[in-house]
């Protein structure tokens, strides 16, 4: 084989190597939510945890709403996330929208949230606002703002939104009302919804910011994440995608582009936010996936109940 065409193949290696590869962390909102006649509690956070650790996910971010704790097993559950590796973080005491109450109300909130995370290992200093709101007055997020700042905490804003709640709301009424589910078509409807979100975002980044930032894409500990995670996170690295930890994706410039003047749209995520407030209209920051009008014609279309 002639030199050239030995350079040329190494140098198709190298561009094409893991390190370019688009990437994305995994999160999970409102920790620990409690089980259903689905799955109990304890089965979800096992389920959780095996999908992680047999995919070799280094690492996950669980954002734990305190006032869903309310037993022995909860705690447990908490711990058992701790234990296999992966990170807790904070999402409030009674999940409270910022823009809906009084701001001292929401501060006095997250400080209880905080004193009931001292008694656990493995919690990082990431706040993430229930609802993705962030007050809707300048002052309101300006306070906010400042008092995570005092007790050392940074946003821990998502990227990637999507109505995986819907869906999981969806299977436990059916469950509960006696339909037959077909979960094959169930976990391929949710990975195809939420990968759909994924590349939404990614194009919009990528348009506007002209680069794919270190996503961060938001799930919740539900029924849906315990029984289909392993298929969305093969799915995602099939397409050529990494997964990496959510410390590192918030090591992203992006994490030090919010300001509590300017970024007044934030509850599809941060991309979303930076374009909003570079004068993108938001009919473009919404992906259609993000209604649940269209979620039931998905459950329609994919003929998951019978």
């Amino acid at each position: 084989m002639k030199w050239c065409q030995i350079a040329t193949i190494s140098l198709i290696v190298f561009l094409s190597s893991p390190s370019d590869a688009k990437q994305i962390a995994i999160t999970f909102d409102d920790a620990p939510l409690s089980g259903s006649h689905l799955m109990a509690g304890k089965e979800k956070t096992k389920l959780i945890i095996n999908h992680l650790k047999d995919n070799k996910v280094s690492d996950a971010l669980f954002f734990v709403t305190t006032g869903n704790i309310h037993t022995e097993s909860d705690i447990h559950r908490l711990q058992a996330y701790t234990d296999a590796g992966f990170h807790l973080a904070h999402h409030s005491h009674n999940h409270i929208s910022a823009n809906k109450v009084d701001t001292q109300v929401y501060l006095d909130d997250f400080d209880t949230s905080h004193a009931m995370l001292q008694k656990y290992q493995g919690v990082l200093k990431f706040h993430r606002h229930p609802y993705l709101h962030y007050g809707q007055s300048v002052n309101k997020r300006e306070a906010i703002a400042t008092h995570l700042k005092r007790k050392g905490y940074q946003l821990g804003y998502v990227t990637v939104d999507n109505y995986d709640w819907y869906i999981n709301a969806k299977l436990v009424n059916a469950q509960a009302s006696g339909l037959q589910v077909d979960y094959e078509k169930l976990g391929q409807l949710y990975v195809d919804a939420l990968w759909a979100s994924i590349e939404f975002y990614d194009s919009l980044a990528q348009k506007h910011l002209k680069r794919s930032p270190k996503h961060v894409l938001l799930l919740h500990e539900n029924e849906v994440a315990a029984l289909y995670l392993d298929k969305l996170i093969q799915h995602i690295r099939a397409k050529g995608w990494e997964i990496i930890s959510p410390q590192h994706a918030y090591t992203d410039p992006i994490a030090a582009r919010y300001d509590a003047k300017s970024s007044t749209f934030n509850k599809q995520g941060r991309v979303a936010s930076i374009l909003h407030s570079s004068g993108v209209d938001t009919a473009e920051l919404r992906h259609e996936s993000e209604n649940t009008d269209y979620i039931d014609q998905l459950f329609a279309q994919y003929h998951v109940f019978k």
